[in-house]
């Protein structure tokens, strides 16, 4: 009995460790992996469709996409980038 035991136990084994990977692991990383990009494809469907009501709004929809990357960035980024705008808008005479 003991070798039956010690044989369903090795075949356990090589089940979940193939060539030294844990495939039970990784087909949980996989498979959350895939579920991510499901629910990132929907919440880009949900985003384009929020653009396309700020547009039929009248709102211009490349002004609101700026707006966004200013609000990610930090205030000190934002006064460089809009000095560095203004800087170089006056050396082209704008």
């Amino acid at each position: 009995m003991l070798a039956h035991e010690e044989q369903d136990t090795a075949s356990a084994e090589t089940t979940v460790q193939t060539g030294g990977i844990a495939a039970d692991r990784l087909r949980s990383i996989i498979e959350r992996v895939e579920r991510l990009e499901e629910e990132r494809k929907a919440l880009a469907g949900d985003i384009k469709d929020i653009f396309s009501e700020a547009k039929s709004a009248g709102f211009d929809v490349k002004t609101i996409k700026q707006i966004l990357k200013l609000r990610k960035m930090e205030p000190a980024q934002v006064e460089e980038q809009e000095t560095l705008l203004d800087i170089y808008r006056r050396a082209l005479g704008m």
